[in-house]
């Protein structure tokens, strides 16, 4: 270990050593050695529980196993269910309860709005992440298929007057349903100003009118008589309408507005874990660098584009004067939480004195914290929690003892770092099975400090053909949603969180929009997240967020909260029966293979993506060529699938691997454009990245939980490795 120094009780790469003394701690009121002495501490003392919690995990999997190859063809879920009960899958569930999270920032506890997820490991996403609070309707308009190409109103390089006024008019059509005038529409503005504490509007009859709530405008930029932007609010989210009757498309605009902008990412998860690289020292230091500039507020990222370079970095807030003439400010950055790392994975960069990795979660858990001090001791340009709070997702855990030890680890990094009890807020995942079933239990076990649950549909669905891998074949993936565990399982969070407590404290979230492509679809689609009770849900991109901020002002989320508590609890028997494809015999040979082809074909091209380029996510074109948004839980499910059809007869090895073998030159093909890319049908053999896809299903049913981490991991080092070689 000669690239490694002794710290404590621990071996530590030196490059992390470098990184945590010159670049994290200054500024800081903790010293080196204090640091390093807190985390082997807290190494030692929770790593043999971390670990005994995973063999947990494989014991419990492994009753289950045995359960389901009796129960082939005769599953019962009442029978089933008492089962999971006797060997403490399924736990008991205790009393009522009302979480008592308090001091959280009012993004999570009182607005409703949609959340990004985006690669930490890479500065220009996370930048524009950050930046997305605020967004341009009109450009989210222009620029997507919200607004049809019809009428000579197509996207190109030059701009179109028809789809601007196309664009404009959908604009109008929004002000007039969220800020109705007394007489009048906002279509037929012609001018706007702030007289005796309220918007008037002047039409083009010439008649002037006014807002219908006149509450509704609360700020605004310029002069009275003549403003440059005037704050509105409604739902709880505030929207500006921007005048500048010069610029290009003000000057069109009878009224000058120039654009419409929408409160959108209220808050942002900043990824360390599934849509992450991070195999080594070396990739996950680059990862927490990123972090450090977006906590110190610092970051920046030079862009290139059309020959001209610009510098990226984290806006400022937004000022403006109230109807009384004083200033203030709006936050102009979404609320950023960090995802650490889960349970399972270890990281080289540090090893305990029994030669351990250190649990990836453990390192995450200390280092995101202490980088989080530079915002929290406002040693930051831009701050992030104005409530001073660290605020940390956790994905995969399995139940109640998994969630309490991340409050374990949580209580210790506290107190390593010298943070007031429930500084550290916690985001629970519900994405795994053992988690959904005791939800209530696990929320208990960080009452105190939980601001956030939701449901993870991809990772869920892995978990859910793993943990049932031997009762039988499960249906396609197509037919998954139509399940009755699908809708049990979205409506039983929603109810456990609300009995729990969560309106006006905690956020309830729902699910990724995969197609980024497809916008028009999402306005469609996308409106039941917050029909459904869900304060947040997942959009895959600034533009998205703008879109998606409009559903939260056609809905009142906490108004259909409060109906919600009155129905009844969704059936933890839904959720606990199986997925299980009754009749094999239905499925034509067409079908079987095109389930296999779309698997395969999604399969490799994230993870050539993933082993070759270091990419965690990315938008992978898919069969037809519709660019998906994909990470690690989406090849959970399309890896542990065909395991499951192979296991039951469905398919056969050699079938699978001519399958693979097909779609490794589509998805060759799809690449072909990036000088970078290592084509795997050049040479299967050598190709470590198909080797890696074969791995994800021939070894899939030995996989912990189905995850796919380990596979990856071990090839990415691999890779890593012969590169070095070579150079």
């Amino acid at each position: 270990m000669t690239n490694y120094q002794q710290k404590d009780l621990l071996k530590v790469n030196n490059e992390l050593v470098n990184f945590i003394k010159e670049e994290v701690l200054p500024g800081l009121d903790i010293t080196e050695q204090h640091f390093w002495s807190a985390l082997s501490k807290i190494t030692h003392d929770l790593g043999p529980e971390n670990r005994a919690l995973l063999a947990k995990r494989i014991a419990l999997q492994e009753q289950i196993d045995q359960w389901n190859l009796k129960h082939q063809g005769n599953f019962d879920v009442l029978t089933y269910k008492k089962f999971l009960m006797e060997i403490g899958y399924l736990v008991p569930e205790g009393e009522d309860f009302q979480i008592s999270t308090s001091n959280v920032d009012t993004e999570i506890s009182t607005q409703a709005g949609p959340q990004l997820v985006v690669p930490t490991a890479n500065a220009r996403f996370a930048l524009n992440a950050a930046n997305a609070r605020w967004g341009s309707l009109y450009d989210a308009l222009y620029g997507t298929d919200v607004i049809s190409d019809e009428d000579g109103a197509e996207k190109g390089r030059a701009h179109n007057a028809i789809r601007a006024d196309k664009v404009i008019a959908y604009g109008r059509d929004f002000l007039d349903s969220h800020f109705p005038l007394i007489t009048g529409l906002h279509k037929h503005a012609c001018c706007y100003y702030i007289d005796n504490k309220q918007l008037h509007v002047k039409l083009a009859d010439g008649a002037t009118t006014q807002l219908q709530n006149a509450q509704q405008l609360i700020g605004y930029q310029g002069q009275k008589e003549n403003p440059s932007s005037m704050l509105l609010t409604h739902n709880d989210l505030r929207v500006a309408i921007e005048i500048d009757a010069m610029s290009a498309i003000g000057k069109t605009d009878a009224a000058g507005i120039k654009d419409i902008t929408l409160e959108s990412a209220l808050t942002t998860i900043q990824d360390f874990e599934d849509s992450v690289v991070a195999v080594n020292a070396e990739e996950k230091i680059h990862v927490y660098r990123n972090w450090l500039g977006l906590m110190k507020g610092d970051l920046s990222e030079s862009i290139e584009k059309s020959g001209k370079v610009t510098k990226r970095v984290l806006l400022a807030d937004k000022e403006f004067q109230d109807l009384s003439g004083n200033s203030f400010t709006v936050h102009g950055r979404s609320l950023l939480f960090c995802r650490n790392v889960g349970h399972l994975m270890t990281n080289p960069a540090v090893v305990d004195k029994d030669g351990f990795e250190i649990q990836e979660g453990i390192m995450d858990a200390m280092i995101s914290t202490l980088i989080a001090l530079h915002d929290l001791q406002k040693n930051n340009l831009h701050r992030n929690s104005r409530n001073g709070n660290v605020y940390i997702v956790k994905p995969k855990m399995h139940g109640p003892e998994e969630v309490a030890f991340a409050n374990k680890l949580f209580n210790a990094v506290e107190d390593a770092l010298g943070l007031s009890r429930d500084t550290i807020k916690i985001g629970v995942m519900d994405e795994e099975r053992r988690t959904t079933v005791n939800l209530k239990e696990c929320i208990r076990a960080v009452k105190s400090r939980v601001v956030f649950i939701n449901t993870g549909f991809l990772d869920r669905t892995g978990d859910e053909i793993h943990t049932s891998m031997l009762l039988g074949p499960m249906v396609p993936k197509g037919n998954m949603k139509a399940q009755p565990w699908i809708k049990a399982y979205e409506d039983w969070n929603v109810d456990i969180g609300l009995a729990c407590g969560f309106a006006g404290k905690a956020q309830i979230g729902k699910g990724m929009w995969a197609i980024p492509d497809e916008m028009a679809e999402m306005m469609k689609v996308k409106i039941s997240h917050p029909l459904a009770g869900a304060n947040t849900a997942w959009v895959p991109s600034p533009t998205g967020a703008t879109l998606h901020a409009m559903h939260y002002h056609q809905v009142k989320v906490f108004e259909i909260q409060k109906t919600l508590t009155k129905r009844v609890r969704a059936s933890i028997d839904n959720i606990l029966t199986v997925p299980l494809l009754t009749n094999v015999k239905d499925l034509s040979k067409e079908a079987i293979d095109k389930e296999l082809n779309n698997n395969a074909q999604g399969l490799l091209g994230y993870v050539v993506r993933w082993v070759d380029l270091g990419m965690g996510a990315s938008k992978v074109p898919d069969i037809n060529n519709i660019g998906l948004m994909e990470d690690r839980a989406t090849l959970r499910i399309s890896s542990q699938h065909i395991c499951n059809w192979l296991e039951h007869g469905i398919l056969t090895e050699s079938q699978v691997r001519t399958a693979l073998e097909k779609m490794a030159v589509i998805v060759d093909q799809q690449n072909a454009h990036d000088n970078n890319y290592q084509a795997m049908s050049a040479d299967f053999e050598k190709s470590l990245s198909f080797q890696a896809a074969l791995d994800l299903i021939f070894k899939g049913k030995t996989q912990p939980n189905g995850y796919t981490e380990p596979l990856l991991h071990e090839y990415r080092k691999q890779f890593i490795e012969a590169q070095s070689l070579r150079n």
